[in-house]
């Protein structure tokens, strides 16, 4: 099969002629969206050229060092963008955010590369950095979904917690309830689209591929896998990071700290 035709420089400036149809109904009913719309386009645009410069220069380096060394600022970023967007204490939940990001790729990644599809080299850069990439994307929507779930129905519904403990429950059985709703709510639309995929459309990667000229079955088998690792990595993420947070948060009479789960 034949790999996807080019797109030359002038063929994408035709397409950006697209964009004339969205910003024309924004301005109509003058939604004052107009000049976010270009704006976001010009920072999308800049950043995807980025990506593709230093992605062809990663892929033909190859080099492990530096390969990890992407990994770990792709981890940084991510660390910081979830605890940018949560509404928790930073410099109590930075370490906590790290460590489960971090235990979840180690975990899933290594799984996918030396179990599954069996690399001989499993830093190798053309599946390393975009599949760890797209695995700590949807970690950081997991993450950040779960944590504020979970540590504000804490902080504000303590009475059923500290009931529990007063029944003899022990501080783990106590916090059931709260990690049932954390994981209920960050991970019902991932089950859901998990459940209708190629029914409603292909996934964005799944059809790169098959532009690109993989066959449709193997752009399927590998996206069955990725939808799969996706899942397994963002609930690892968010189990691993309530956990170690928790050996934070709660004082010596399991009572969990007001000044260390305020919000922001």
């Amino acid at each position: 099969m034949s790999t996807a035709m080019d797109i030359n420089w002038f063929e994408l400036g035709l397409g950006y002629l697209l964009l004339l149809i969205p910003i024309g109904i924004l301005w109509y009913y003058q939604t004052g969206l107009v000049k976010d719309t270009i704006w976001a386009t010009v920072r999308m645009t800049v950043q995807l050229l980025l990506v593709g410069v230093y992605l062809e220069f990663l892929f033909k380096l190859n080099n492990t060092a530096i390969n990890l060394l992407w990994v770990s600022v792709m981890i940084a970023a991510g660390t910081w963008t979830t605890i940018s967007r949560s509404d928790l204490n930073r410099k109590i939940f930075l370490l906590p955010v790290l460590l489960g990001l971090t235990g979840s790729i180690i975990v899933v990644d290594a799984y996918f590369f030396g179990v599954v599809i069996q690399l001989n080299n499993l830093f190798e850069a053309m599946y390393l950095i975009p599949i760890t990439g797209m695995l700590l994307g949807n970690c950081i929507r997991g993450n950040v979904i779960g944590l504020n779930v979970y540590y504000s129905k804490l902080q504000k519904e303590q009475t059923p917690y500290r009931f529990a403990l007063a029944n003899g429950a022990t501080k783990r059985e106590a916090l059931v309830p709260y990690m049932q709703e954390a994981l209920k709510l960050a991970f019902n639309p991932t089950i859901a689209s998990i459940a209708v995929v190629g029914l409603i459309s292909l996934p964005g990667m799944m059809t790169g591929q098959i532009l690109g000229g993989s066959s449709p079955m193997v752009a399927i088998k590998y996206q069955i896998m990725l939808m799969i690792t996706i899942f397994v990595a963002s609930i690892v993420a968010v189990v691993l990071t309530i956990v170690v947070s928790n050996s934070v948060i709660f004082d010596e009479f399991d009572m969990p700290s007001r000044k260390i789960i305020e919000q922001n």
